[in-house]
C-alpha cells in the first residue's frame, strides 16, 4: 500500500508502547467477555483525531472451531467490530460525539483484502473523519498484519440511550 494513502505512518506508532491496556478500554466500552475485539491501544491523537489499537487473535477465540474447520478465519464482521471499538473507544474517551454509548450506524466501502488468523495481531488504525455532534461520527478504518492492509472502510456510530431496555418501554 502506498504510504500516501496509509491513515498514519507505520513508524508514527510503536506496538510495544501500550497507552490502554483491555481494563483501561473496559472503562469507555462495555463490550465483555467473547465480544471484546481490542487487546490494547497505542497510539491518540486528538488534533489529526487518529488512533491505533489492535487485537492479538488467540486460538480459542469463540468462532475458530466453527469458521471455518481445519482453515479458522477471522470473520469478516469481527474485523469491522474491532474497528467499531476502537472508534468508539477514541469518541467516549475524548468526548467527541457528547454520547456514553455508541451504536453501529453503518459502514460503508468495506473492503477484505486478506485472511487474519489465529496467532495474527490486527493493528487497527481510525481517523475520525466527520463528526455532528449528539448525531453521527463517521470514521475510516484500515487493518493491518504484519505491515499488510488486510480490511479498510468507512464507519458510522450513532449515540444511544445509556439504558437501552427503559428507553424501550
Amino acid at each position: 500500500m502506498p504510504a500516501r494513502d496509509l491513515i498514519i505512518g507505520f513508524d508514527e506508532y510503536d506496538l510495544n508502547h501500550v497507552i490502554a491496556d483491555l481494563e483501561e478500554i473496559r472503562r469507555y466500552n462495555p463490550h465483555r467477555y467473547e465480544m471484546e475485539q481490542l487487546t490494547a491501544i497505542v497510539y491518540e491523537d486528538q488534533q489529526r483525531k487518529i488512533c491505533v489499537g489492535y487485537k492479538d487473535v488467540r486460538h480459542d477465540e469463540f468462532w475458530v472451531r466453527g469458521h471455518m474447520p481445519g482453515m479458522p478465519l477471522m470473520p469478516g464482521v469481527l474485523m469491522c467490530e474491532a474497528a467499531a471499538q476502537l472508534c468508539t473507544y477514541f469518541a467516549i474517551r475524548y468526548d467527541f460525539l457528547g454520547a456514553k454509548v455508541l451504536g453501529f450506524g453503518g459502514l460503508d466501502d468495506v473492503r477484505f483484502r486478506d485472511p487474519v488468523l489465529p496467532g495474527d495481531r490486527l493493528v487497527i488504525v481510525a481517523q475520525l473523519v466527520k463528526v455532528r455532534r449528539g448525531a453521527i461520527i463517521i470514521s475510516r478504518f484500515q487493518g493491518f498484519v504484519n505491515q499488510n492492509l488486510v480490511v479498510e472502510g468507512q464507519i458510522k456510530g450513532v449515540p444511544l440511550p445509556e439504558n437501552l431496555h427503559a428507553h424501550r418501554r
